[in-house]
C-alpha cells in the first residue's frame, strides 16, 4: 500500500495557490501533482484526473463556484475527497454536506494547514485499510428492530431520531417508525457515523443539516434538508455542535 496523497489545488488567487503548494509540499507524503486556476478547469481536471486523492478548492471563483464543483463530482465513481480553502467562514455549515475534510481559512497558517494534512491522512488511510479487510461481509448497513420485523437501514439514509413520550421514532428516507432500541443505543451504533446528539430526545445525520437558527438563552434550532420540521439543540450540545459543522 502507497502512502502517497496526490492532491490538486483549484484556486482562481495565483498567490493563494503558490502560498499553500508550499505548505503542503513541505510533507514528504504529500504531492500536489496539479493546479487549476477557476471552477470550470478544475471540474474539466477532477473528470480525466483519476489518481488524485484529495481536492484543495477555493469557493468563490467566478461562473463554477467551489461549491458548484463538488456538487458536480459527486457523481463520479470515486470522487476525491475535498479541504476547502477559501478566506469566506460564512459557508463552513453548508461545506459540511460534501464530507469535506476540512475548512482552511486564508491567510494559511502553518499549524492549521499540518491539523488539515493530519485530518486527511486519517481519512485516507483509513480508507485504504478497509478496503483490505476480509469480503463478503454485511458492511454499513444499521439493523433496526421494531415490534414485528428488523430493518436493515443504509446510515446515510438516516435523517433523525426522536424520542417522545417514551418511543424511539426513527425518520428515514422515504421510511418512518418506531423501534425497541433506546436512543443511547442507537447513538453507540451511530458513533463511527456523521450523527451528533443535540439534546436529550434528539440525534441528527449532520450531513442533512442545513441551516443552524439561534433560538434563545444559547439554545438553536437545526433546519434538515427534506424535513419541515426544526430539531432542537439544547444549550449543552451547541459548543460542540457549531465546532462540528464548523469543520
Amino acid at each position: 500500500m502507497s502512502n502517497q496523497i496526490n492532491v490538486m489545488i483549484i484556486d482562481d488567487e495565483p498567490y493563494s495557490r503558490v502560498e499553500l503548494k508550499h505548505l503542503l509540499t513541505s510533507y514528504e507524503d504529500i504531492s500536489v501533482l496539479d493546479e487549476a486556476t477557476s471552477g470550470e478547469q478544475g471540474l474539466e481536471k477532477t473528470i480525466r484526473l483519476t489518481n488524485i486523492h484529495v481536492l484543495f478548492v477555493d469557493i468563490e471563483m467566478g461562473k463554477v463556484s467551489g461549491m458548484d464543483l463538488v456538487d458536480s463530482i459527486q457523481n463520479l465513481k470515486h470522487p476525491p475527497h475535498v479541504v476547502f480553502a477559501t478566506a469566506h467562514p460564512d459557508y463552513a455549515a453548508k461545506a459540511f454536506r460534501f464530507e469535506a475534510i476540512d475548512y482552511l481559512l486564508k491567510p494559511f497558517s502553518e499549524d492549521e494547514v499540518e491539523e488539515t494534512v493530519k485530518r486527511i491522512r486519517n481519512v485516507i488511510h483509513t480508507k485504504q485499510s478497509s478496503t483490505n479487510e476480509v469480503p463478503n461481509q454485511v458492511k454499513g448497513k444499521l439493523a433496526i428492530e421494531t415490534e414485528d420485523r428488523i430493518y436493515y437501514v443504509l446510515p446515510e439514509d438516516l435523517f433523525y431520531v426522536e424520542v417522545d413520550n417514551g418511543e424511539t421514532r426513527v425518520h428515514a428516507r422515504e421510511k418512518f417508525f418506531t423501534t425497541k432500541l433506546s436512543l443511547k443505543d442507537l447513538q453507540e451504533k451511530l458513533s463511527d457515523f456523521s450523527f451528533f446528539r443535540t439534546h436529550k430526545s434528539y440525534l441528527v445525520n449532520l450531513k442533512e443539516v442545513e441551516e443552524l437558527i439561534p433560538w434563545f438563552n444559547g439554545a438553536y434550532q437545526l433546519k434538515l434538508k427534506h424535513i419541515d420540521e426544526e430539531i432542537p439543540v439544547s444549550r449543552t450540545y451547541a459548543k460542540e455542535l457549531k465546532s462540528r459543522l464548523s469543520l
